[in-house]
């Protein structure tokens, strides 16, 4: 278990001037331990080596009051010990009001009781003969961390004070705060609630709510020692289905900077998921607070793989071990990181998990083939439209499977290389993936599909809070006549029953080719524009009213959309192509449509989802299909194409033009902050968890 380093001899209070009994030992808490001159040499030592400093307790001659000054022993090597002061303001009248009592050597927690004698005391120095022996004292019930450069801010019925934070343990946090004309301290009411801030350079690094334990009487500077309320943060909705948490072997370790005491932490790691992980801390020693923001935390695997992350501690509660009376446990939630980096920790989880579980592992791109003809993914009916372009096809897989992107997941259930079921996603609007892929072979039990399709289920569980996934929605597109997907997407849309949560969209589907017929007669005044914010509120009315789903979030059709132009350089950067253009078609300026032109590289999606012209036809009235097949044929020509996949919506107006449709496509969109609700029709329906 990592240790935290002893650092209480660092102080910055120069004096403590409290009740009679401040600096010296209580009687109720006996010594526990006595050590030879030898050990308190060393800790003399260690404290010089660290700039740190040791506490001369003073009695006053009058008043029976204790004075604690901090003062710096220089190198020892027998009984003679010479010391600094840390200050020296009023020490003269200081030091003849009082007679000396002892020294304490503290840690944090334990304090070594030092009896020595005094050769001489002045302004400039102290001598002492040390003891052939000293005393511990074990004063604290946790240890204090010493701290600076850790701004607070004490917040209680709309008064803030802004002070810093001088010291914290596991239970209670030191502030000293100021007050600011017109504040005054009579505005902190001991009995309500407050709250604390902690920032380092401009940045939050724990917040939390507290009750104020006690403080001191000043008037313009105040110290104040906070108890925090809860040992719990709640920093996300709770979830029904969470995470599956996992004890590997051997077990991975993490190492931070601690935000408050600017020292490194090294502890291993209980259990681990893709959301988080928890750990093990002595109880007198721990220094995690519920709510400590962790800026950067290394998480080291045995061989040496290292993962970097963004965290947060959400909870402190005492073991469920009865053998470890004296420990803690403390949950850390992943806050942030890299894509690349989460995608490696939930390959080797699921691996754990189960070894024939893969998550974006190098595939051998022929055994893929293979199994895309073997398992009837590429029906004949589906290789006669990809043919053509299938060089184009296995150039584009390449940069999808082999150089591991981050726009692209897939999932692999295999067997000694074979392939025996698969399944991916690929990010493709802002926060929105499109799932895709899913095949399987004919297996003796039959659950191959179903196992990628928990393990995808699982990984949007874990990796949608985030931001770096950009994670909002999973969509895809079926047909309503294949039985699973129907069974499957189709199931969980109408056991959740809320549009807000899960949608399903019907479309008609044709392909279209390029074409001018000199027998067109359009009369209409059309006008073709670039799609503004107006025209999206249009949309976003008129799907709200026919659907009532997750179209405009999802297809990042919102007014103040843009055309995710980062995703599209990450595209680039794999050699390529993602571009879309939002286009509004009006008649006597009218908007009648909205049409969503996506170009991109042939093979993305086999169906070409990808790769065509979405329309939304917001006002049917005056629109048929020759001015429907107008406005594509100029689409093609602007975009130097033959022919192109076309998506309408609704399906209703294909029908009543007489535009002939090969196929109806069934768009299925679910919301991240509704994964409970599926959960629940995967393990009710279809015994998936």
């Amino acid at each position: 278990m990592g240790r935290f380093p002893m650092e209480s001899c660092k102080g910055t209070v120069t004096e403590l001037q409290q009740s009679p009994t401040e600096g010296r030992p209580a009687s109720s808490a006996p010594p526990s331990h006595t050590f030879n001159l030898k050990h308190l040499i060393n800790k003399l030592n260690y404290i010089h080596f660290l700039d740190g400093t040791i506490t001369a307790c003073f009695r006053h001659k009058r008043y029976d009051t204790i004075l604690s000054l901090l003062i710096k022993p220089q190198p020892c090597t027998d009984q003679n010990l010479i010391c600094s002061w840390h200050s020296n303001s009023e020490l003269q009248q200081k030091l003849q009001a009082h007679h000396f009592q002892h020294l304490l050597v503290n840690d944090g927690q334990n304090a070594l009781v030092v009896h020595p004698q005094v050769i001489e005391i002045n302004r400039d120095n102290l001598r002492f003969i040390l003891p052939a022996s000293c005393e511990e004292l074990n004063s604290r019930k946790f240890h204090r961390y010493p701290c600076s450069d850790i701004n607070a801010q004490l917040i209680q019925n709309g008064s803030s004070f802004q002070g810093r934070l001088v010291e914290f343990s596991a239970t209670s946090l030191r502030i000293k705060v100021k007050a600011t004309p017109p504040q005054t301290f009579q505005w902190l009411n001991p009995e309500a609630p407050s709250a604390l801030v902690l920032s380092c350079q401009g940045e939050t690094i724990y917040s939390t709510e507290c009750t104020i334990f006690k403080q001191s009487c000043g008037q313009n500077m105040r110290s104040i020692v906070l108890n925090p309320t809860s040992d719990r943060i709640f920093k996300f909705k709770p979830k029904k289905y969470r995470s599956t948490r996992q004890q590997l072997t051997p077990s991975p370790n993490i190492n931070f900077k601690h935000p408050l005491t600017g020292k490194w932490v090294d502890l291993d790691v209980t259990d681990i998921s893709g959301s988080g992980l928890s750990v093990t801390e002595n109880a007198q020693e721990s220094g995690l607070l519920p709510g400590l923001i962790i800026p950067a935390l290394a998480l080291t695997f045995a061989n040496s793989d290292s993962l970097q992350c963004k965290a947060q501690v959400v909870y402190r509660t005492p073991p469920a071990d009865p053998e470890q009376p004296n420990t803690v446990k403390c949950g850390i939630a992943f806050l942030d990181m890299k894509i690349e980096e989460q995608t490696r920790l939930l390959a080797i989880l699921y691996q754990a998990d189960n070894k024939r579980s893969y998550l974006s592992n190098r595939v051998d791109l022929d055994a893929l083939w293979k199994f895309f003809f073997d398992s009837g993914f590429i029906y004949p009916e589906k290789y006669l439209h990809l043919k053509s372009n299938k060089n184009t096809f296995k150039k584009t897989y390449q940069a999808l499977y082999e150089k591991k992107p981050n726009i692209a997941r897939h999932f692999v259930y295999q067997d000694n290389g074979t392939i025996l079921a698969h399944m991916s996603m690929i990010r493709f609007y802002r926060n929105s993936w499109l799932i895709h892929h899913h095949a399987a072979r004919k297996m003796a039990t039959g659950k191959g599909g179903l196992v990628v399709l928990s393990q995808i289920s699982r990984y949007v569980n874990e990796a949608h809070r985030l931001y770096s996934s950009h994670l909002d929605f999973v969509f895809g597109f079926f047909r309503p006549e294949n039985r699973f997907p129907r069974r499957y997407f189709g199931g969980a849309a109408k056991h959740i029953n809320n549009p807000k949560a899960c949608s399903i969209d019907p479309f008609a589907y044709f392909h279209f080719r390029k074409s001018f017929d000199s027998q067109w007669d359009i009369a209409a005044p059309l006008g073709i524009s670039r799609t503004t914010d107006e025209d999206l509120d249009e949309l976003n009315r008129f799907l709200e009213y026919a659907s009532g789903g997750l179209m405009a979030a999802a297809l990042n059709l919102e007014p103040g959309c843009d055309n995710d132009e980062d995703l599209a350089k990450e595209y680039e950067s794999l050699g390529l192509k993602k571009e879309r253009h939002l286009f509004s078609l009006r008649i006597k300026n009218s908007l009648k449509a909205i049409v969503i032109v996506n170009v991109s590289d042939i093979g993305l999606n086999m169906s070409e989802i990808n790769n065509s012209i979405k329309i939304f036809v917001v006002d049917p009235e005056g629109i048929n299909k020759e001015i429907l097949y107008f406005f594509l044929s100029m689409m093609c020509v602007k975009l130097c194409i033959e022919s192109v996949p076309v998506l309408v919506y609704p399906q209703s107006f294909a029908k009543d033009c007489g535009i002939p449709f090969e196929k109806t496509y069934n768009l299925w969109i679910l919301n991240m902050l509704n994964l409970d609700e599926y959960f629940d029709f995967c393990k009710r329906i279809l015994g998936v968890n």
